[in-house]
């Protein structure tokens, strides 16, 4: 731990003496601003911000590349793999040469534990439920059988409950529960956990034996700072005291796309924010009630005002670009006299009545947008009250009793892994007695036969399966349990001296630092 103080000592001292607006072109450290908190270094339990560091320490068998890449997958401690064609068994063969951070070897024994773990543990453990069990025919050879056909090479990929751990470290986290909590670390991945300190600092440090070796321009340290205000990034960027700043105020897009020193990139991603309707009791149990208040919506001025014009209208809850996204499922688009013209139909003549709308107190788009919704059904009668609340506390309502919970819940949502029809599909509208994320209450026997089909399917046939999520998908609009309402974008100010980065939407929370360069 002393030597641990010492280089962040060090590190400091190196970003101290580096004048204001300017790079050091010397510089091994990589200055960093972030949002991101860490609420476990456990990588088993991990499924929150803490993946931006998680996934530069440990690896996956296979990255997912992004949408519209000439591959689907790039191999990362996996070489290759295959699956029967039935879709029950699928074989991984391992690198070889690959050793852990603590000098342990890659086997496929510490997959097989690793993966065992997360399923017994996990944050994510869910994604692993078509696994049966895990043979390991030899150390660099891993047989995955499936109770059922599930594409696991989207699972292998996940950004939470997929990272291979050292036996070593599985042995020392058996013993002690909070092993990881320690600062430690036990990945294969390019960087190492060189010290924390909460809500303040993260610093990683170069793994010399990286399987994937170093090249010269690449950085040997990163340094990131733990700073929640986008402004105060926005004031470390332009001052050159860090050289990337991972979240900056909307408002200063124009600045930095007019700025020579900066080439701005904008990116899709796979957040979507959705307005669960309570189906559960009236006036939101009848079909053409939800249907007036979906075509009452203005969707572009919510895209406009929410997320400052950077993001799409969803076509349902599945996010662009992410599987079976399908742009067959059709949209609502803002129309008073048909919204009028159904709640006439359902009984509804001028409105007349009240809901209640939640939104998470502390997502700033949600506060921006959910008066948008009101104002707008207050056009046909509705008179909309807004609650703003902890999302734990408003979660919590949710859960505990539907015919008292609110009438419009605004959650922001994206998939676990990339595969949003086992993930956003089946959790936010598949019904069951006791529901996880599905807070519309939606039950149509319907739609979960036509879900449970194609998550099946999906294992050996994933275009036959994509068919059956579009109608699925085709039926959500037609239901409208819920407001489809966008697809966020986002956008990055990275400064000129700097090549290699580049956001992959599969990994949403994760910046890989790994390619970044300093450019010749």
């Amino acid at each position: 731990m002393l030597l641990r103080k010492l280089l962040t000592l060090v590190l400091l001292l190196a970003v101290l003496i580096i004048p204001v607006g300017a790079r050091a072109q010397d510089t091994t450290v990589l200055r960093v601003a972030s949002t991101a908190s860490v609420t476990t270094w456990d990588p088993n339990l991990s499924f929150s911000t803490e993946a931006l560091y998680i996934a530069n320490i440990y690896e996956p068998l296979l990255w997912i590349n992004a949408p519209g890449a000439t591959e689907p997958f790039t191999p990362a401690l996996a070489a290759s793999w295959e699956k029967s064609e039935d879709g029950l068994t699928w074989t991984f063969h391992l690198r070889e040469g690959v050793t852990f951070h603590d000098g342990e070897a890659l086997t496929s024994t510490a997959v097989k534990r690793s993966i065992e773990r997360t399923q017994a543990v996990g944050g994510a453990s869910f994604i692993w439920l078509p696994l049966a069990s895990i043979d390991t025919p030899d150390d660099l050879t891993v047989v995955f059988n499936l109770s059922y056909p599930a594409p696991l090479d989207l699972i292998a990929s996940s950004l939470y409950g997929a990272w291979i751990i050292s036996p070593k470290a599985l042995d020392a986290v058996e013993a002690d529960e909070t092993y990881f909590e320690q600062g430690v670390d036990a990945g294969t991945g390019p960087y190492m956990l060189s010290d924390y300190t909460a809500d303040v600092e993260v610093v990683l440090g170069r793994f010399e034996n990286y399987w994937g070796g170093w090249q010269d321009g690449q950085f040997e340290n990163v340094l990131i700072n733990i700073v929640p205000d986008a402004v105060t990034q926005q004031q470390l960027l332009e001052g050159g005291e860090v050289d990337l700043a991972l979240r900056l105020p909307p408002a200063s897009y124009d600045s930095f796309a007019n700025n020579p020193d900066y080439a701005v990139q904008v990116n899709s991603t796979f957040f979507n924010y959705v307005g669960f309707l309570n189906t559960t009791r009236p006036p939101l149990d009848n079909k053409l009630v939800r249907q007036a208040i979906s075509y009452a919506i203005p969707y572009d001025q919510i895209i406009e005002v929410g997320a400052e014009g950077l993001g799409t209208q969803s076509r349902g809850p599945v996010p662009t670009g992410v599987y079976p996204y399908s742009e067959d499922v059709p949209q609502y688009t803002q129309n008073l006299d048909m919204a009028r013209d159904l709640l006439a139909q359902a009984g509804f003549e001028g409105g007349g009545f009240e809901l209640r709308l939640t939104y998470a107190a502390e997502n700033t788009i949600e506060e921006a947008f959910a008066p948008i919704i009101a104002d707008a059904l207050a056009e046909i009668g509705i008179t909309v009250n807004i609650e703003p609340m902890l999302f734990n506390q408003q979660w919590e309502e949710a859960k505990a009793d539907p015919t008292q919970a609110q009438d419009i819940f605004l959650v922001l949502y994206w998939p676990t892994y990339s595969d949003a029809g086992s993930d956003n599909l089946w959790s936010l509208f598949r019904s069951s007695d006791a529901p996880f994320f599905n807070l519309s209450y939606y039950n149509n026997p319907d739609y979960d036969a036509l879900i449970d089909e194609a998550t099946v399917l999906a294992g050996t046939d994933r275009d036959a399966a994509q068919g059956l999520y579009t109608q699925a998908m085709q039926m959500l609009v037609d239901d409208a349990p819920a407001l489809y309402l966008m697809d966020v974008g986002n956008w990055y100010a990275v400064p000129t001296y700097l090549e290699g980065f580049e956001y992959n939407p599969n990994y949403a929370f994760a910046t890989f630092f790994y390619p970044i360069h300093l450019a010749e």
